[in-house]
């Protein structure tokens, strides 16, 4: 089955030619120009998966993000930006993005990171083996409490809101915890590939979700093993 793709960025030059390399990968691709037109072509024919442009003039990338997720449109999200501070790409995932890529980009890594949202995105998740899971099917570290079917999570008594991208890290984390996961692990369970050293992406999912989990006046569950990665544990 051949997936759809809707993509709206403003750059002619930039549309068109990821138009191209997008539909020679096989995918069916719905291009627009602007905020406006990617609202209307989603309510028209919802696509499996969108990228979008974050700067475009008018209804911009985060307005669109924000909008769907705001009419319950949890279809995975895709951001390009040429705005590469981690405040930026925090304000990204905190109007609903999936995940995002960096101007300028290779191609192969939007592909990579598309085929790793779709996954995700599939109806049917592999089971976990039974002594992973608490009962109910439910997964507990201390008081964190997360339901991978539901797709729900809490601390305490107040259910968290995360982004598909920030659920399944969280996921891998609860399904792991006490086990420190290398940044390579991480980056193959979650994105599908691994984006090298370099990459800030990890370390920016992990401390916006970190906004979330561990807040001020809680103990941190989510802990940073210098230079080999990241687990889920308590103190």
């Amino acid at each position: 089955m051949t997936n759809t793709v809707l993509l709206a960025e403003d750059d002619r030059a930039i549309r068109q030619a990821l138009t191209r390399a997008l539909t020679l990968e096989g995918y069916r691709v719905t291009a627009v120009p602007d905020g406006v037109e990617a609202l209307a072509a989603v309510h028209r024919e919802p696509p499996d998966v969108i990228v979008l442009d974050v700067m475009m003039p008018g209804v911009d990338g985060l307005q669109v993000c924000r909008v769907l997720r705001a009419e319950g449109d949890r279809t995975p999200i895709l951001m390009l930006t040429a705005r590469v501070e981690t405040a930026d790409r925090i304000e990204g995932l905190d109007a609903g993005a999936d995940d995002y890529v960096a101007k300028p980009f290779e191609v192969e890594e939007v592909f990579a990171r598309l085929r790793a949202l779709l996954r995700r995105a599939a109806p049917v998740a592999p089971a976990a083996p039974a002594e992973e899971l608490a009962a109910g099917g439910v997964l507990e570290v201390a008081d964190l409490r997360l339901d991978p079917s539901a797709r729900r999570v809490w601390r305490g008594g107040t259910e968290l809101e995360l982004t598909r991208t920030e659920f399944d890290l969280l996921e891998l984390l609860a399904r792991n915890a006490g086990i420190v996961l290398d940044h390579a692990t991480i980056y193959s369970r979650i994105w599908g590939y691994d984006f090298g050293p370099g990459s800030k992406n990890l370390a920016v999912y992990i401390g916006y979700l970190r906004r979330k989990v561990d807040p001020e006046g809680r103990v941190p569950l989510i802990h940073t093993v210098r230079g080999v990665g990241y687990t889920l544990r308590e103190e």
